[in-house]
């Protein structure tokens, strides 16, 4: 691979990692630059994943050290991430993508709907809905479906993650960002695991991919922590924006 190329991939990591430590949806850099490299479709998938898990997993100690992180969510829905992810990208080959598209653009023009129309959506706490109930309705929407999802597709996982963690535990967008680092974490070791056993991942262009994501998760999710909820909602709207974009380019080109 000529070295502008490598180095167009580097810059891209480093973006994806900013995005993703924020509010998710690095792979809407990463994953098309790679497939614009030339590098096949399922190694792209499988390589994108392997460097994502090494900065989200950097970007949710950055949030762990500084904001609160729901453990009795994050946790069990990590550990149930990794078995959902990959079973997902264990079937990733059965599933068309041209069904799924549709169906998670309408999803994401929802969410961009819901965010506008209720601005106060994750601007502060909202402690009296954490319930029993909610609680395992969190774990299992994330550590199962979104998860599953993640495995299977991918783009929007950790903001369906937000969105989910604002909505139904009541939490600020900027510690849903932090826990929502943690099962995402937990669901691209799942589909790394899938394609590492396949033979897919190119692990030397992976590593310093990897270095690159590490940087820019560090980078975003400082920022966030700094500038507070109000800056998470504002990039989580335009990724949300350009995730809709890409997938409609995808499904109707």
């Amino acid at each position: 691979m000529p070295l502008e190329q490598v180095l167009v991939l580097m810059v891209a990591a480093a973006g994806a990692g900013w995005v993703d430590a924020v509010v998710g949806g690095g792979g809407l850099l990463q994953l098309p630059a790679l497939m614009v490299a030339g590098v096949p479709p399922v190694q792209a998938m499988a390589t994108n994943k392997f460097s994502s898990v090494f900065g989200t997993a950097s970007a949710a100690v950055a949030y762990a050290r500084t904001t609160k992180v729901d453990r009795q969510v994050a946790l069990p829905g990590a550990g149930l991430a990794v078995v959902s992810a990959g079973l997902g990208a264990s079937l990733a080959a059965a599933i068309s993508a041209d069904v799924l598209r549709p169906a998670v653009m309408a999803v994401l023009l929802g969410v961009a709907a819901f965010v506008t129309l209720r601005p106060a959506l994750g601007a502060v706490p909202r402690p009296h809905l954490r319930t029993r109930a909610r609680v395992g309705a969190a774990v299992t929407v994330a550590g199962v479906g979104i998860a599953f999802y993640d495995g299977v597709m991918g783009p929007g996982t950790g903001t369906f993650l937000i969105i989910a963690f604002t909505t139904v535990l009541g939490l600020d967008f900027v510690s849903a960002s932090a826990s929502a680092k943690i099962i995402n974490t937990g669901t691209n070791l799942g589909a790394l695991f899938v394609f590492g056993s396949q033979g897919h991942v190119l692990w030397g262009l992976g590593l310093g991919m990897a270095l690159c994501n590490i940087a820019g998760a560090q980078v975003g999710a400082r920022m966030a922590l700094r500038r507070g909820a109000g800056f998470v909602r504002v990039v989580l709207l335009c990724v949300v924006a350009a995730m809709v974009i890409r997938l409609g380019w995808q499904q109707f080109a």
